[in-house]
C-alpha cells in the first residue's frame, strides 16, 4: 500500500454536500430561490474546491506526460 491518500475519497464529501443543499433547496418556498440555492451554494462553491483540490493531480499527471517540464 503507498502513503498517498486516496483521490476518490473526496469524490463522497462532494456527494453529501450535494445532498445536503439539494435538501436546503427543495425547502425554498419558489422554484427560483431553489435553483439558486443549489446553484450558489452548492455547484459553484464545490466545482471550485474541487478544481482546487485537483491541482496537485494534475500537475503530477502532467509532469509524467510531459518529462520536458
Amino acid at each position: 500500500m503507498s502513503n498517498q491518500p486516496d483521490p476518490y475519497c473526496m469524490y463522497i464529501v462532494a456527494i453529501a454536500w450535494l445532498y445536503v443543499v439539494m435538501l436546503m433547496a427543495l425547502t425554498e418556498p419558489t422554484f427560483t430561490a431553489g435553483i439558486a440555492t443549489f446553484v450558489f451554494y452548492g455547484v459553484l462553491p464545490l466545482a471550485l474546491l474541487l478544481w482546487i483540490l485537483g491541482t496537485p493531480e494534475r500537475r503530477r499527471r502532467r509532469s509524467r506526460l510531459d518529462p520536458d517540464q
